[in-house]
């Protein structure tokens, strides 16, 4: 994530002090910067035990002065500020701790994060906003990597001050109009993402406790692109990726609607920079998680985003890969959207890209990115077959395969042999490395293989196992003919499907695991 919109944070010194003296507060923020550096570039033995019940003394007096003088002036401003450009100084000073994670448990056995987190509802914002980049601070990776054991003592701490719902109430009163405001923004999503870094449950407990979804849904609609915008997208996916709770939560928050609101702004356009185009993303990163759940696939299709993904393909913009991924998720083990896709004309598009037919342009030049759109267009034909059993659909979808003396079927046979290849080198890759005492287990090996392209190999069969059981003799011909060709025999799709039909897993239970079983056990009788 590139954080080009909480860099650098410029500070409203009149804000904090109301007695119009900015020259002062500028030789306060500038010794203070000073006293810093010189901190950092001391000994870290500077840090110990001492220091920081010096530093949490400090900021405690300076914490109390400042409630007392807001009690004593409540409406007079000026006989309070300069207790809050104190206060600014003493969170200032508290980032050091970040040099010293380790520290972490003794600064919340001195009971300090209940007086650091309260003041995240400070009516200063500038105070908040402190809080914040302090708390971002402290929880930043790079800080954390190494101290596993501290920065749990701190993050389950935080928690427990209620650092989530403060943070998200934070967000809610910020700006988008204040550069102070776009930088608290940014460093709460930091702060948050950091959070979940060091407790993945965080990203549930979030969405459960806070409004941050709404919040994040909110930004997203609007259609001006700047950073925070990106970095919201980027949160969403985070929170979506392995929560289905938060898919199904933000199905029913009408989110499907909202992130197809927002992808179809590039519909017939580019992003016009990098960071739009990591937006763009992780938009559709988060559209395909919340197309996980069955209830969202069918929000999907009634949104008509079917058509909507097969506009943005054949319109040939960057998002181009990105719809086709969309469209697999929607399709896989839901029929309703198979059949949407074939009635709205999606074949044509989808086998063209399948022909290799696909906008080139300096991006999808990449090799990779050819090969991530080849293996997609090969799982949502599989999906198709397997959405669609019968009918006129079928016919339609059976006859794309004959069509053009049976080019789609050479094709999935080009496929296939470059897929099986990969496959057997890195068996024989993986049996060298045995040689070399590296013993790997059953299981890790068919992972291997299923990564080096046997999960697409598996799906091409599958497919060539649909239009062997069609009975169409055209197409039988063809393949008997080109498996020849290649020195192959039915047996090694036979036994590629047996592999495949052996580790079909019960995720979606027992009842649907047998089904799946049945469906291949049909082909490799077939064959």
């Amino acid at each position: 994530m590139d954080g080009d919109g909480g860099g650098g944070k410029r500070r409203r010194t009149g804000s904090v002090s109301s007695n119009g003296n900015d020259d002062n507060n500028y030789n306060i923020d500038a010794s203070l910067l000073e006293a810093l550096e010189k901190s950092s570039q001391s000994n870290i033995e500077v840090l110990d035990q001492r220091t920081l019940k010096k530093l949490v003394l400090s900021f405690e007096r300076r914490l109390k002065e400042n409630i007392e003088a807001r009690l004593k002036y409540p409406d007079h401003p000026e006989k309070f500020a300069e207790t809050e450009v104190d206060l600014h100084e003493e969170l200032e000073k508290l980032k050091v701790l970040a040099g010293g994670p380790d520290l972490y448990p003794d600064l919340v056995n001195l009971n300090t994060i209940p007086s650091i987190l309260g003041l995240l509802s400070h009516d200063n914002s500038d105070i908040a906003n402190d809080v914040v980049q302090l708390l971002q601070d402290l929880t930043d990776e790079d800080v954390l990597e190494d101290s596993d054991e501290p920065a749990r003592v701190l993050v389950d701490s935080l928690i427990e001050n209620n650092v989530l719902e403060l943070l998200v109430q934070n967000l809610q009163r910020l700006s988008d109009s204040d550069p102070d405001d776009m930088t608290a923004v940014y460093n709460t999503l930091a702060t948050i993402e950091n959070l979940i870094e060091v407790k993945p449950s965080v990203a549930e407990l979030v969405c459960e406790k806070t409004k941050l979804l709404r919040w994040l849904l909110g930004k997203i609609k609007i259609r001006e692109f700047d950073s925070n915008k990106q970095y919201a997208s980027e949160i969403l996916a985070i929170l979506l990726q392995n929560s289905t709770a938060n898919q199904k939560r933000l199905g029913q928050m009408n989110g499907v609607d909202v992130l197809l609101q927002a992808v179809a702004t590039y519909k017939s356009k580019d992003p016009k920079s990098s960071d739009e185009e990591e937006m763009l993303e992780n938009l559709f990163d988060s559209l395909c998680c919340l197309l996980m759940p069955l209830e969202n696939k069918e929000r999907f299709v009634k949104a008509e985003g079917v058509e909507l993904m097969i506009i943005i393909m054949k319109q040939k913009k960057s998002a181009y890969g990105s719809a086709i991924r969309a469209l697999d998720f929607a399709m896989t083990k839901y029929p309703p959207a198979c059949e949407r896709f074939v009635d709205v004309l999606g074949l044509k598009t989808a086998f063209a890209a399948f022909m290799g037919k696909i906008p080139m342009s300096k991006k999808n030049k990449k090799e990779r990115y050819q090969e991530d759109l080849e293996e997609r267009v090969i799982s949502l034909i599989a999906s198709l077959f397997g959405g669609i059993l019968r009918g006129t659909r079928r016919e339609r979808l059976l006859s794309k395969f004959v069509e053009n003396e049976c080019e789609k079927i050479d094709r999935l046979m080009e496929l296939y042999m470059r897929y099986s290849d990969r496959v057997t080198t890195e068996a024989e890759r993986m049996n060298n490395l045995e040689l070399d005492d590296l013993e790997m287990d059953e299981e890790e090996k068919y992972n291997r293989k299923l990564e080096s392209g046997l999960y697409t190999l598996q799906l091409i069969a599958v497919i060539l196992g649909h239009l062997w059981c069609s009975e169409h003799s055209q197409m039988k011909a063809r393949i008997e003919l080109l498996l020849k060709q290649q020195k192959l025999t039915k047996k090694d799709v036979k036994d590629i499907l047996q592999e495949y039909h052996d580790n079909i897993g019960d995720l979606d239970g027992p009842d649907e695991k047998e089904r799946a079983q049945g469906r291949i056990q049909k082909f490799i009788s077939a064959f």
